[in-house]
This record gives C-alpha cells, sequence and structure tokens, in this order.
C-alpha cells in the first residue's frame, strides 16, 4: 500500500469516502472540527444540518476548492491530498449554485464537461443521450440552458455530474429554488443511480423531509457530527419521536442568540 492510497482498518476495499479528522478553519471561526466517517458504495445518505452547520465548507474541501487546515480525505482510497486529480475524477457534483453556461445549449454545456473527463466523442453521444431521455430533458438538448426552467436547469447539472460515472455524487442543497415535482424528480433519479450503478450520493441540506427516506443520515453542527445511523436510530439518538423533532431541538440556536 503507497502512503497515497488510503484503506480501511480492516484491510478490504476501500470506502467511497473516508473523511478522517477534517479540519477547517477561518481565522478563530472553527468550520469543521476533527470530522470523521465513512461511506461505503451503494447508499443514498443524507448531510443534515441547519445554515451554518459545515456543510458547504465540507464539500469545498471534498472538492478540492480549498485546503484543508488537518486530516485526510480519500475517495476509493485515493488521497485528496496526495493524488488529488485521480481522487477528483471519481466524484460528481451539483452545487447550490447555479454553474452551466448560460448561452451554450443543453448538449454543448454537456459535451464541455465530457471532454473535461477525456470521454470520447462516441461515448459522451451516447450518455448523453441516455441521461437526457432518463431525465426527460432529451427534446432540449438543442435549447440554451437560459431558456429552461429551474427545475431542468438542475436535471443538466446532474447530468453533467453523471457522465463520467462516478462512483461518488455531492449534493450542495441541490433543491434550493425548486418547486416540490423538480424536488421529487431529481431525488428519484438520485436514487435510480444508487440501485442501477451502486454508486453513493451524500445529499446536504437543512430540510428534514429530504432524508426521511435516506439510507443513512449524517447530522452535521457547528462543524460536528452529532450523529450517525439510519433515520430511526438517528431520532433515538437525538431523544426525540421523530427526526424532525430531534433536529430541531439538537441545533436550535440559544434564545439568548435568537435575541441579539
Amino acid at each position: 500500500m503507497t502512503a497515497s492510497t488510503l484503506r480501511s482498518d480492516d484491510g478490504e476495499a476501500p470506502p467511497v469516502l473516508a473523511v478522517r479528522a477534517l479540519t477547517k478553519r477561518y481565522g478563530t471561526l472553527v468550520a469543521l472540527d476533527a470530522l470523521s466517517f465513512e461511506l461505503p458504495p451503494g447508499r443514498f445518505v443524507g448531510l443534515l444540518g441547519p445554515n451554518g452547520a459545515g456543510k458547504t465548507t465540507l464539500f469545498q474541501l471534498l472538492t478540492g476548492l480549498f485546503a484543508a487546515d488537518d486530516g485526510e480525505v480519500a475517495v476509493q482510497g485515493l488521497s485528496m491530498r496526495h493524488e488529488p486529480w485521480r481522487a477528483l475524477a471519481g466524484i460528481g457534483v451539483v452545487f447550490q449554485q447555479a454553474s452551466l453556461d448560460l448561452d451554450l445549449s443543453v448538449e454543448r454545456n454537456l459535451r464541455f464537461h465530457a471532454a473535461l473527463h477525456g470521454l470520447t466523442r462516441p461515448v459522451a453521444s451516447e450518455r448523453i443521450a441516455a441521461y437526457c431521455a432518463s431525465l426527460g430533458l432529451a427534446q432540449d438538448l438543442a435549447r440554451p440552458v437560459r431558456e429552461l426552467s429551474g427545475g431542468n436547469r438542475r436535471k443538466v447539472e446532474l447530468a453533467r455530474a453523471l457522465l463520467h460515472r462516478p462512483a461518488l455524487l455531492l449534493m450542495d442543497e441541490a433543491s434550493v429554488g425548486l418547486d416540490p415535482a423538480s424536488r421529487r424528480d431529481l431525488l428519484a433519479a438520485l436514487r435510480a443511480d444508487v440501485a442501477q450503478r451502486g454508486s453513493t450520493v451524500l445529499w446536504a441540506t437543512h430540510l428534514v423531509d429530504e432524508v426521511v427516506s435516506a439510507d443513512r443520515v449524517l447530522v452535521l453542527h457547528r462543524g460536528r457530527l452529532l450523529t450517525d445511523g439510519t433515520p430511526a436510530q438517528v431520532s433515538a439518538a437525538l431523544g426525540e419521536p421523530t427526526l424532525e423533532a430531534g433536529f430541531i431541538a439538537r441545533t436550535r440556536a440559544p434564545k439568548e442568540a435568537l435575541a441579539a
């Protein structure tokens, strides 16, 4: 085993994502505080936390936008610190803020991403057609992205994230601004990818209803992992009858902070 490859403690194949003692500071603010967890393949995992919990900071570190102060991230056993390009090749991401070129067509946006990942033109054509058909975008391939609804723009971003068939999909507050039907469709498409390809999805949100049916829920608060398990296990660990009640009780700002 090389220094740039991380394996699980029992010597078996590495998890899809391993986060170990990850720490990020901004001056005196500790955005992530020695955060550790592992994700196996074939799971839809909810990362649940209030605004300011550290979710976006975590995604910035996982995607290499910023460097951690301490700790380690590995994707499929590949260290983000030592082999960032190989590690990042196993990740697909949809950020909270839209990142499509609005003046390019849907197809040209997708082909540009496919080229960045080294996909041949025939492979790119096949995957673009397949993902756009499954997401209901086949009729929009020639349209400029700016003509699409918010929900369909999100679907284009998901198709783009899936083109290189990553093992790990990071979804950072991806439902912001979507209507209920679009949000439902997006979650259904991700669930289908988990079932069909055995991918792992890490879905960051502050909305409890988006993770109540997740395979696993991580609750993040003030940069620390409060609890981790199935929705039922997390509810029990938080000491409340429902996940929503437990989440609100454990992450609500103190009264004095609300009055400030």
